[in-house]
């Protein structure tokens, strides 16, 4: 059996008496969408935070590419190969596409503090940015200023920026967020093939995006996975129907 790209074991944190995590184990493998999905507070945030590395779990571990990451910060994760999309946009607003794009390869080989009109001349980076654009539809809005994108926009520009990485894996938190009905279409049609390139932990609110995309679906519920399955098996389940989805047992 395949074994998977990215693994938490066991992962807990606290804040105070809230136990925000609580013993969550779960897994992502090559070629597939894990989605997680849960109510506001449920903990999702504080879960991607831990994988990403940007919080430190009180235990468990996580695991990436065969190898314990637990340790590692979100840039030595992210130069093993952890693509990550922001539910709050992380990009550069007042540079353009372009600019962000080339500065995202730029960090993937730690080279962050190069001065940047020669950077912007490198022809290596500057291939690479342009074939990141490419991919996501962008390359018409180039030299487009960041801040004058639409929101829907900025959303395609930091996977742009998420694939410079060349990821093995991406964890994307919440990319439909903001979107309309035809930019979460046109980007649920693009996922579905990046799956093949690297697998995705998705979070996501949007459930028309989740289950035309997921092949596996965790609820979390106050901190703790309650179900993990098909979408099938997740709309059949009668303890995600009543925390989660809404619907009372009506037996």
């Amino acid at each position: 059996m395949t074994d998977p790209i990215l693994r938490t074991k066991g992962l807990t944190k606290s804040f105070g008496a809230l136990k925000a995590c609580n013993d969550v184990s779960l897994d992502l493998f090559p070629g597939e969408i894990h989605a997680l999905i849960g109510p506001n507070g449920a903990g999702k945030s504080t879960l991607i935070k831990q994988i990403a590395g940007n919080m430190a779990p009180d235990s468990g571990e996580v695991w990436f590419d065969g190898s314990d990451v637990t340790h590692l910060d979100t840039v030595g994760r992210a130069r093993r190969g952890l693509g990550r999309t922001f539910q709050i946009s992380s990009l550069a607003m007042e540079y353009t596409v372009l600019q962000n794009v080339v500065l995202g390869a730029l960090g993937r080989d730690g080279g962050v503090m190069r001065f940047f009109k020669p950077v912007m001349k490198d022809k290596r980076l500057l291939e690479e940015a342009h074939a990141a654009l490419d991919r996501v539809g962008l390359t018409e809005q180039a030299a487009t200023r960041t801040a004058d994108l639409s929101h829907g926009q900025r959303r395609q520009l930091e996977v742009a920026v998420a694939l410079t990485l060349k990821p093995k894996a991406f964890l994307m938190d919440e990319p439909m967020a903001g979107l309309g009905v035809e930019g979460s279409r046109n980007l649920t049609g693009f996922l579905d093939t990046l799956r093949h390139e690297a697998p995705i932990l998705l979070v996501e609110h949007d459930m028309d995006a989740v289950f035309a995309l997921a092949d596996r679906i965790s609820v979390l519920v106050y901190g703790e996975i309650i179900a993990t399955g098909t979408g099938d098996e997740i709309r059949a389940n009668r303890d995600v129907r009543t925390a989660y989805l809404g619907e009372e047992d009506v037996a």
